[in-house]
């Protein structure tokens, strides 16, 4: 199972970008998945938390973006999406997509996507 991240970029302060990020397999490859999240690190920080959301669409965010960020997934496509507005340069990091999947063999593992640069310039 691979993720694959997409939409980052460089925006104003105040301005708005949306994330996505797909889970797909090997043709024939069975999965399920369960959690997904975004995690973002900034330069000299440790990774953290954004949000994240059930396959019921439950969510939880850091405090720091809550009422800014609003995480939801299509399950039929095995997305999440993350769209961010009002932009603070603060919010600039490398944006990480996570899930945990149950796989053919009924182990549930962690995944990882790519990061996804999000620059705020002042």
């Amino acid at each position: 199972v691979q993720l694959q991240a997409s939409g980052g970029g460089l925006v104003q302060a105040g301005g708005s970008l949306s994330l996505s990020c797909a889970a797909s397999g090997s043709s024939g490859s069975v999965f399920s998945v369960t959690v997904m999240g975004w995690y973002r690190q900034a330069p000299g920080k440790q990774r953290e938390l954004v949000a994240r959301i059930t396959r019921s669409g439950t969510t939880n965010y850091a405090d720091s973006v809550k009422g800014q960020f609003t995480i939801s997934r299509d399950n039929a496509k095995n997305t999440v999406y993350l769209q961010m507005n009002s932009l603070k340069p603060e919010d600039t990091a490398a944006y990480y997509c996570n899930a945990l999947i149950v796989d053919n063999s009924g182990r549930l593992r962690e995944y990882w996507g790519q990061g996804t640069l999000v620059t705020v310039s002042s």
